[in-house]
């Protein structure tokens, strides 16, 4: 009895796994299985593993009717004199060549899918994908729009620092400053890198996932059906912040979409025109400490914290030899410009009066309260030098 227990015990897990599938093969209704997505391929990819879950269900149902029906049928009490054979030759051939005719009749499909979804040709247009520590830069390639996408969920929010219940909307560590927005229907290529460790840009409503490699660039790409908004992650354990790189997509119609190129080429324009007026002009201090704070907070809070402590490989900028002595001004900027270890280039990034403006308020805040006034023409100065 205690061996018909125990596959009792396992027909009932069985069952339970059927009924759990035919709940997961409606995925309006369900958070148990792959979402089919909004572009071909997702949808490929859908159909394919649904197919494999229910024939895996079948070859389980059949195992466990085989073993049920071994365990009854041929009982000790039926049969008290055992049976002197070892194995059946036929059965063997058979439960052998069954697998290979399933997987057989699987490996055309998923060749098929593989291979047009590593297919990047004949695209309507490029994006390349840059990942960083921590967060996304997007430049597309057929034109001159390039920006950084970062978690734009507050630091007081994800930070309990004072262990205070803080309210956090539907997409919790799934919001960031600048979407990344596509036209519907294109075939849009991506290309993948890295500035630093690796990354991976993973949104599986496109079923798109492809690590970004420093010194390597991979391909991939996607066909948008539905306009809306699409939400994913970075999928590779990339360091202490991982969990900060949100990806969010916003699928535009082609006019749309168009117009959203028009504005921002406009913004971009409007914004090198105040950049050169506020590199132009001298900044009061306390000017430089509001812009500073708005930047660092931005920028540099999430890694070398709120109040300058660091983090881990992040140093701490309070009290710290680079942010305090008055011979280090330039080699401060030089940090924040060319970047160092970790640290990406902000110098394409921020401004010249921005970079003055954060070098000011490290310079001036937490304590530091060295006076040190760095003004734009300086940051000017050291870029064209370097």
């Amino acid at each position: 009895m205690s061996l018909l227990r125990k596959v009792m015990s396992g027909f009932v897990l069985f069952v339970s796994l059927f009924i759990g599938s035919l709940c997961a093969a409606e995925p309006e209704y369900s958070t148990l299985n792959l979402r089919p997505g909004v572009t071909e391929n997702s949808q490929r990819v859908f159909d394919l593993h649904m197919e494999v879950v229910w024939i895996m269900l079948a070859v389980a149902g059949l195992v466990f009717a085989a073993i049920l029906f071994a365990v009854i049928r041929f009982r000790k009490s039926n049969h008290p004199t055992p049976a002197k054979f070892s194995h059946s030759t036929t059965l063997e051939i058979i439960w052998t060549v069954i697998p290979i005719l399933i997987l057989a009749y699987l490996a055309k499909p998923a060749i098929g899918l593989l291979l047009d979804m590593e297919d990047t040709t004949k695209a309507d247009m490029s994006v390349k994908v840059t990942g960083k520590q921590w967060y996304w830069e997007y430049e597309y390639l057929d034109s001159s729009v390039k920006f950084a996408s970062r978690l734009s969920t507050p630091v007081e929010v994800y930070d309990n620092r004072n262990n205070e219940p803080v309210e956090k909307g539907e997409n919790y560590l799934l919001e960031v400053d600048n979407e990344l927005v596509l036209p519907v229907g294109k075939k849009i290529r991506f290309l993948l890198t890295s500035s630093d460790v690796i990354h991976s840009w993973w949104m599986p409503d496109f079923a798109v996932k492809m690590d970004a490699i420093p010194g390597f660039v991979n391909e991939t790409w996607t066909r948008i059906d539905k306009p809306g908004v699409y939400r994913g992650v970075c999928a590779e354990l990339c360091g202490a912040l991982h969990g900060f790189m949100p990806i969010v997509v916003r699928a535009l119609p082609q006019a749309e979409y168009d117009q959203w190129v028009e504005t921002k080429l406009a913004e971009k324009a409007e914004a090198e025109r105040l950049a050169a007026e506020a590199a132009a002009k001298n900044w009061s201090m306390e000017d430089l400490m509001a812009k500073g704070k708005e930047v660092y907070d931005a920028k540099c809070a999430m890694c070398h914290q709120k109040g300058g402590e660091g983090l881990g490989a992040f140093p701490a900028l309070k009290g710290s030899k680079i942010a305090i002595e008055s011979d280090k001004i330039d080699e401060h900027i030089n940090i924040i410009v060319l970047g160092k270890n970790m640290m990406p280039k902000f110098g394409e990034e921020l401004t010249d009066a921005e970079i003055a403006a954060v070098v000011t308020y490290e310079r001036n805040a937490w304590g530091n309260d060295t006076k040190d006034v760095v003004q734009p023409a300086r940051v000017t100065e050291l870029k064209a030098g370097n």
